[in-house]
C-alpha cells in the first residue's frame, strides 16, 4: 500500500499570519514520488476567500468548498476540497461509524454536513469534467494550453 502526504504551500496573508494551504498529494512511488494537484491558477490577482466561521455548513448541503476535515487522522485541519480519495474515504468512514452510534446523537447533524461534504468531494474527483485523469498522468499539451 503505497503512502500519501498532503502538498501544502505557505501563504502570507496581508496581516503577516501564514496559512498552510493545501494544493494536492504526493503519493510515495519506489524511490520517488507521484504529485497531484488541485485546479492552480498561475499570475492574476488572488481573489480573497470567503470568511466563514468553522461552525458554519457548507453552502447547498455538500459544497466542500471551505470545509476542512476533523481533528484527527493524518490530514486533520486541512481542507477537505483537494485531499486524497483515501483521506476521504477514511474520514467517511469516521462519519458514518459516528452516525450509526445512537450514543453520539448530538452530533448527527454535524456529522451529516461534513459526510455530504465529503461524498460532495469524492464525487467531483471521481466525475470527470475536465479533470486531470484517474491514472495521474497529464495528457499532453494541446493549442488551448498555448499562453498566447
Amino acid at each position: 500500500m503505497s503512502e500519501t502526504f498532503p502538498v501544502t504551500v505557505a501563504v502570507t496573508r496581508a496581516d503577516g499570519s501564514v496559512e498552510q494551504v493545501r494544493v494536492g498529494s504526493a503519493t510515495r512511488q519506489g524511490d520517488g514520488f507521484s504529485l497531484s494537484l488541485g485546479d492552480l491558477r498561475i499570475g492574476g490577482r488572488a481573489e480573497a476567500a470567503p470568511v466563514r466561521a468553522a461552525s458554519a455548513a457548507p453552502r447547498g448541503g455538500g459544497d466542500a468548498s471551505g470545509m476542512v476535515f476533523p481533528p484527527y487522522g493524518r490530514s486533520k485541519g486541512m481542507p477537505i476540497v483537494g485531499g486524497s480519495m483515501q483521506d476521504l474515504e477514511f474520514y467517511a468512514n469516521g462519519c458514518r461509524r459516528t452516525l450509526s452510534d445512537p450514543g453520539k446523537a448530538r452530533w448527527h447533524d454535524k456529522e451529516r454536513v461534513l459526510l455530504a461534504a465529503i461524498e460532495a468531494e469524492m464525487a467531483r474527483q471521481s466525475g470527470g469534467g475536465g479533470e486531470m485523469p484517474d491514472d495521474g498522468h497529464i495528457p499532453p499539451p494541446s493549442d488551448d494550453d498555448a499562453p498566447f
